[in-house]
């Protein structure tokens, strides 16, 4: 579908660099956006590059792979994390962080990703990241692929667990697999091949993963011209599935505005009248394993029932 002719810069004072250079396209209604492409190696990888674009931004917009210990949202920790960021003014950029997880990666994971605690035993934790990090995607909305289930959540958790105040409730998350599966049903290695005509040989590779993202997420543009809207107001609400007034979904917010449980003997109850007829299933839900977001929200809700007393 696109025309353009590559090029590759050199940087001799780093390791390795890439760089992608799309000087036309026979579609003029899709906004053109230059800028040099640099791939650094090392504790993190950082890379600004040229990118085409149907998106209309008002802000930046951060893509969002994680490559983890496991799926546990609550319990499990990043090993790596790769960020691109879209900005209003045709700029990109793009970091990719390997992150010391501080507990053992399973065997089974391992096979999934290749990384492995040799890999990582040297690189910094989360905590010594987590203010990098944070001014990284400060201001940002958020987007990435399964994103509003599984990254998104499992990275707020970490800025919680080192004392970050990572606040979501004012972003917009747009998440690639939910417009995928409302629109096609599939997988992102389906994705990438259905909507960009291209296999995926990278899998499990966060930087690799998100650039695929990226190109699914403008391939759907294009497809669905008619249906999607090119903003990312209009695609956060497109992509979303119900409410959550949590990132982990356990908590949700019904017609009224209410928050409501999504889950176990009370699912369909509003939080509020939960916790007023049963005061202990706060606690127990605190001690349980649920993720600290979960526990903040609640806490939340039973600080603002307390204050209306």
């Amino acid at each position: 579908m696109r025309k353009g002719r590559k090029s590759l810069q050199r940087n001799t004072c780093l390791k390795s660099q890439v760089s992608s250079l799309i000087s036309e396209t026979s579609y003029p209604e899709i906004r053109l956006r230059y800028t040099v492409s640099t791939l650094v190696l090392g504790t993190f990888a950082s890379r600004t590059c040229i990118t085409m674009t149907r998106l209309r931004l008002f802000r930046p917009l951060a893509f969002i792979d994680l490559e983890t210990t496991g799926t546990n949202v609550a319990s499990d920790r990043i090993v790596e994390i790769s960020v691109i960021r879209l900005f209003p003014d045709g700029r990109e950029d793009q970091k990719t962080w390997r992150v010391n997880p501080t507990i053992p990666i399973p065997a089974a994971v391992v096979a999934i990703h290749n990384i492995t605690d040799e890999d990582v035993k040297n690189e910094p934790t989360f905590k010594d990241l987590s203010k990098e990090l944070f001014n990284y995607l400060q201001n940002c909305d958020l987007a990435g692929y399964n994103s509003n289930k599984f990254d998104i959540p499992l990275l707020a958790e970490e800025f919680l667990r080192a004392e970050v105040e990572f606040d979501v409730s004012n972003r917009r998350l747009l998440d690639v697999q939910n417009i995928f599966h409302r629109m096609e049903q599939r997988t992102l290695a389906a994705a990438y091949k259905f909507y960009c005509n291209k296999e995926m040989t990278n899998a499990h590779n966060a930087a690799y993963d998100i650039r695929a993202t990226l190109e699914v997420l403008e391939a759907q543009l294009d497809r669905y011209g008619e249906q999607l809207q090119d903003d990312v107001e209009f695609l956060s609400e497109f992509s979303s599935r119900g409410n959550p007034a949590d990132l982990a979904g356990r908590i949700v917010f019904n017609e009224k505005g209410e928050e409501v449980f999504s889950f176990g003997k009370h699912s369909g109850k509003t939080v509020e009248d939960v916790f007023r007829k049963e005061p202990s299933y706060y606690n127990w839900m605190m001690d349980g394993d649920f993720p600290r977001y979960t526990k903040k929200v609640i806490t939340k809700i039973r600080l603002r029932m307390m204050n209306q007393k």
